[in-house]
C-alpha cells in the first residue's frame, strides 16, 4: 500500500509519517506544503497527477490554511487551500481508485449547542476559515463515497509546538499565565490520532464524516492549567501551576470570529472500530512525560 502524506511537515503529518514508517507492508510517501502547494490548486493537482498511485492506495491531507485570522484577511487565498485544492485532488484519487482520508476541523459548527457536536449536527461557520474547510469537506465528499472526512480540534503533540508547549515554555520564566475559560472544545493528541487513523487505511472502512479526538470537554484555561500540572510533576521547573481567566469577547485582536464550544462526539467512530479515545488529561499527562523544552 502507498501513503501519501500531504503537509508532512505539519503537527499531524509528521506524526502520521513517524508513526505508519514502521509497517514494512507500506510505502509511505511524505509530502510537504512546498513540494504541494495547495495556493496553487493546479500546480498542486499536477505534482499529484505525474506520481503513481492508485486503487488501495490512500491520500491523507493534512495540508490546510489555519491561521483563522489569516484567512479572515486573505479570503482568496484560504479558498483555494482550504476548498478549491481538496476538491482537485478528491477528484483524482477517485479517477485512480484510491481513497482520500482529508483532515477537517470542529469550527465548521457555530458553538451554539450545549452537547458535543456529531456528525449529523448541521455545520454553520461563524468565521471564513470555517466556511471554506466546510466546502473542501463537501468537495472531498462529493468526489467519492469511499473518501472520509476525519474532523480534529484542538490538535497537540510532539513534532510541532501547540498551545500546551507554548504555555508552558512561557512558565518557565514568566509567572503569569492567562487564558479564555469560556471557549471550549476537545483536544485531539497526535499520537493518539496515528492510531486511529490507521482505521482509516482499511479498504472495508466506511466513507464519510468522522469526529476525531480526545474524551472530555475543556476550556482554554483548563487545558493550560493541566498542562502546567503535569509539567510540574514532570520535574519542569514551571513557575506557575495557575492560570488566570480571560474572556472570548476581551480578545481584541481577534478579527475572526471564533465558535464557544465545539467539543466532538466520537461515537460513531467508537461504534464503527470499537475503539474508545482515552480522556484528553490522560494524553496531555502522556505528552508532557517525555517533554523537554
Amino acid at each position: 500500500m502507498k501513503i501519501l502524506i500531504l503537509g508532512s511537515n505539519g503537527r499531524l503529518g509528521s506524526a502520521l509519517t513517524r508513526s505508519w514508517s514502521k509497517f514494512a507492508e507500506r510505502e509511505m510517501i511524505p509530502l510537504t506544503r512546498a513540494e504541494v502547494d495547495f495556493s496553487d490548486p493546479e500546480k498542486a493537482e499536477a505534482v499529484l497527477e505525474a506520481l503513481t498511485f492508485g486503487t488501495g492506495d490512500v491520500i491523507v491531507n493534512c495540508a490546510a490554511a489555519t491561521d483563522v485570522d489569516g484567512c479572515e484577511r486573505d479570503r482568496d487565498m484560504a479558498r483555494r487551500i482550504n476548498a478549491e485544492a481538496p476538491g482537485r485532488i478528491a477528484r483524482l484519487c477517485a479517477a485512480r481508485g484510491a481513497r482520500l482520508v482529508h483532515i477537517g476541523t470542529d469550527y465548521v459548527f457555530d458553538g451554539m449547542l450545549d452537547r458535543p457536536y456529531t456528525e449529523e449536527d448541521q455545520a454553520n461557520p461563524l468565521s471564513h476559515y470555517g466556511v471554506t474547510k466546510l466546502e473542501g469537506d463537501r468537495e472531498v465528499l462529493a468526489a467519492s463515497p469511499q473518501h472520509c472526512v476525519a474532523r480534529v480540534s484542538w490538535v497537540f503533540g510532539p513534532d510541532k509546538p501547540s498551545f500546551v508547549d507554548a504555555i508552558v515554555r512561557r512558565a518557565l520564566t514568566n509567572p503569569d499565565a492567562a487564558a479564555v475559560h469560556d471557549k471550549t472544545s476537545s483536544p485531539s493528541y497526535t499520537e493518539d490520532l496515528a492510531l486511529w487513523l490507521d482505521e482509516f487505511l482499511k479498504a472495508a472502512f466506511p466513507g464519510g464524516i468522522y469526529h476525531l479526538c480526545n474524551g472530555g470537554t475543556c476550556s482554554w484555561r483548563d487545558y493550560g492549567e493541566f498542562a502546567l500540572e503535569c509539567a510540574h510533576r514532570s520535574g519542569i521547573p514551571v513557575l506557575t501551576t495557575s492560570v488566570a481567566p480571560l474572556k472570548l469577547s476581551e480578545m481584541l485582536a481577534f478579527v475572526a470570529v471564533r465558535p464557544p464550544r465545539t467539543a466532538l462526539d466520537t461515537s460513531k467512530f467508537t461504534r464503527i472500530t470499537g475503539i474508545t479515545p482515552r480522556p484528553w488529561k490522560e494524553a496531555v499527562e502522556k505528552h508532557f512525560t517525555h517533554w523537554r523544552p
